[in-house]
């Protein structure tokens, strides 16, 4: 745990400048707007330990598999998020020397991450090795108001000297991925101009023209200053020669716009480019800076979360709800929400079971129902793709299995067993849809684009399980569960349970979309095929299904053998953790030790199916084993010990949640944010400390006052209604906000909500 960074409830602090977590700042410090992003990089030159990232949103390129080619049915390719052009850079020369914080005496240092306002600033005075000393200020921001472009204010102050100064302003396309294998380069030239660098992916033949204009002020003066233009392969720059005075500020305005063929023809790409610089940059950069906190405010005015009492817990969750505004807006049903977003490199793919299992329900609370809609639609375009997946396994009529990691449909992890194991995702999907459709009450849904998607992920389950003989029940063979530290186990407890859960609720859907919609449920079961043959298969394997149980404990096993490992409490390893890092792949596979809780998340996610006392002694089981490894984990364990009164635990792994990478708990923040994971610590708020519930059409609320906070709120959508929930010293209050008369539960007791 890395604790160098400033507490404050609305911004994110470095106060001094710490070159060694240099890598772990940019990722917490990156920008974005759903469109496009960065990591949190100087503008100018820096040789010290850093990484330049650029992301376009639906940009990917196919990088070859180079493992496991003896597998069939092996994915063909592993997706990497790519980085692109960088638009930001910025070549500061002094007396010949280049600016560069790696190699200058720094004076001070401070920079921060504006959460309210949704821009970066950063402040030093420095000394370069030829004796001059100057202050450096940079103001940077990706356009929330106009959503594929960006703009930096970078300022110098000549502290001792008066002199020119040469400045490069340059977009450089030459760039390379993290992880590139043998430092291969996934973008080719198609053209380069005076103020612009246009670019095409190999394979996938993504292009994206990055376009650059450039504004010299000198203290706040706009000023006259003629560029030379130097370009080469993948790399155009205007550099300008300008007179520095002595205590004088001198400004450079980088306007900057990634146009992406994702949203427009390429036969316009210069054109359009040339339009949106001269656009933004008549607003000038005041104009765009006060924009993009118009926005930011209209965000935080509908899901900020108010603590009072904790600075630290406040700062937490703004910076999960900050990081998961920036990522997805739920504009593009094409696009979805990547691990890492736009924060760094690690993991391929646009999305995984993370988006289904703990980002929609933060959507669904906090943004208009279509957001959360198009995240089901996104899957329901790809369900041909998930079709063809299952057909590797040797699976047929209409079964599906999406993919654990996919850009386009296809899967594209490069590990088998998390490939063609980790099938659990399937249940997340099913379990996605219904909590969409409960939640919104847009049950049209269920026929519109649910249907099909079950269908086929009730059909792979029927295929994927077999009769055993010897326990006369349906058993589920090499799979891997959630906990990723158990690889290719018999019958996993919560992928049996899920997909024992996924048959139940197909059916369920098949009699409601008959009796509600019978023209459009005929045409869509007529096109599926479903016939009364599959009810009796499936109703079959829901009655005999086997879940691995140990009576004497009262507790469900993670697979069948979990109790054959010597059971120990994670304190007796603590000098040993994080095991990702410090044990053999095999060590941590004979361990007991878990990820995340498999059993704990099944039974978070159908909770009503289990009693209280079931619940404890699961948890009592689970929890000193779990090394929360996984970002998933620490949220649906704060979530389930809030449920069982236990309030401090419920804290503590809230805190985790919360400041996971501001804190580098896992130590891995420097390959970029755990993005998928921040929607789970909304959630540790809103259904653990909040304990909301929505129970048939109502909603319940059973909070409790954390005991270091004097104080907390949030706000909730919920269908046409806006609540805010206060929960106080005194009592609980809710006020709606919006919306018709509503009714609510609060510890049991019903509150007639009188609309407005």
């Amino acid at each position: 745990m890395k604790q160098y960074l400033k507490i404050d409830e609305w911004k994110v602090i470095e106060d001094q400048f710490h070159p060694a977590y240099n890598e772990i700042t940019e990722s917490i410090f990156s920008l974005g707007n759903g469109r496009m992003g960065q990591r949190g990089s100087f503008e100018e030159t820096y040789t010290g330990k850093t990484l330049q990232g650029n992301y376009v949103a639906g940009v990917y390129y196919p990088d070859k598999t180079r493992v496991g080619w003896w597998k069939n049915g092996y994915p063909e390719y592993f997706a990497k998020v790519l980085n692109a052009a960088n638009w930001n850079g910025l070549s500061i020369q002094i007396g010949g020397e280049e600016v560069d914080l790696h190699t200058s005496e720094i004076h001070s240092f401070y920079r921060e991450l504006n959460m309210k306002e949704g821009h970066i600033l950063r402040t030093c005075e420095i000394t370069l090795r030829n004796g001059k000393r100057l202050a450096i200020e940079s103001i940077r921001l990706n356009s929330m108001a106009d959503d594929e472009s960006g703009v930096i204010s970078y300022t110098i102050t000549p502290i001792n000297f008066t002199e020119d100064i040469v400045v490069k302003a340059f977009i450089d396309g030459d760039i390379k991925n993290k992880d590139s294998n043998y430092d291969e380069k996934f973008w080719d030239e198609v053209k380069v101009g005076s103020n612009f660098v246009w670019s095409k992916t190999k394979k996938t033949g993504f292009e994206v023209i990055t376009a650059q204009q450039i504004e010299i002020q000198s203290n706040g003066q706009k000023i006259e200053a003629k560029a030379s233009s130097t370009t080469r392969e993948k790399y155009s720059e205007l550099a300008y020669t300008l007179a520095a005075k002595q205590g004088e500020k001198l400004t450079i305005i980088k306007y900057a716009v990634n146009i992406s063929s994702e949203n427009h023809p390429t036969a316009s790409f210069e054109k359009i480019a040339s339009d949106y610089l001269s656009r933004i940059s008549a607003k000038g950069f005041a104009k765009m800076l006060a924009e993009q906190a118009e926005a930011w405010a209209a965000k935080w005015s509908i899901n900020d979360i108010i603590i009072s009492g904790d600075a630290s817990a406040q700062q937490g969750i703004r910076f999960n709800i900050f990081q998961m505004n920036q990522t997805y807006t739920g504009e593009d049903d094409r696009l979805n929400i990547g691990p890492k977003g736009f924060t760094g490199e690690k993991y391929g793919g646009s999305t995984y079971w993370d988006t289904e299992a703990y980002c929609i329900p933060f959507y669904l609370g906090t943004a208009p129902a279509k957001v959360s809609k198009n995240l089901l639609i996104y899957r329901w375009k790809q369900l041909d793709r998930a079709i063809e997946n299952a057909g590797k396994l040797g699976f047929n009529k209409g079964a599906a299995l999406y993919p654990m990691v996919t850009m386009n449909g296809e899967e594209c992890h490069n590990e088998w067993e998390i490939t063609f194991e980790e099938i659990h995702r399937n249940g997340a999907i099913a379990y996605a849809i219904m909590d969409y459709v409960n939640y919104t009450d847009d049950r049209k849904h269920l026929v519109e684009y649910g249907w099909e998607v079950l269908v086929g992920i009730a059909r792979f389950w029927a295929q994927r399980v077999n009769w055993s003989e010897d326990k006369q029940k349906y058993v589920m063979l090499g799979v891997t569960g959630p906990n990723e530290y158990e690889n290719n186990v018999n019958n996993n407890w919560y992928t049996n349970y899920i997909a024992t859960w996924c048959l139940k609720y197909t059916l369920e859907v098949y009699a409601e979309i008959q009796q509600n919609y019978p023209t459009e449920a005929a045409a869509k079961i007529a096109k599926t095929a479903f016939n009364s043959s599959e009810i009796d298969q499936f109703k079959h394997i829901i009655a005999n299904m086997y879940l691995p149980s140990d009576e004497n404990k009262g507790i469900y096993l993670q697979q069948d053998g979990f109790l054959d490992k010597v059971i120990a409490p994670v304190e007796t390893i603590a000098a040993e953790r994080p095991i990702n890092q410090k044990w053999s792949w095999d060590r941590i596979l004979r361990s007991c030790y878990i990820k995340q809780a498999d059993v704990l998340q099944g039974m978070y996610f159908f909770e009503d199916d289990f009693s209280l006392g079931d619940l404890e002694r699961n948890y009592n089981f689970y929890e000193p084993i779990t090394v929360h490894e996984s970002s998933l984990s620490p949220c649906v364990h704060s979530i389930l010990a809030a449920k069982l009164g236990k309030e401090d635990k419920s804290y503590e792994f809230y805190t985790r949640a919360a400041r996971l990478d501001l804190d580098d708990y896992n130590n891995d923040t420097e390959d970029g944010c755990h993005i998928t994971s921040m929607a789970g610590t909304w959630m540790s708020i809103i259904k653990g400390f909040g304990g909301m519930r929505l129970k048939g059409h109502s909603l319940h609320f059973n909070p409790f006052l954390p005991k270091q906070w004097t104080e907390f709120s949030f706000k909730i959508n919920f269908r046409a209604n806006q609540l805010n929930i206060a929960v106080k010293q005194t009592g609980v209050e809710i006020t709606n906000l919006a919306g018709p008369e509503l009714t609510v539960f609060v510890h049991g007791e019903a509150r007639t909500l009188y609309g407005k």
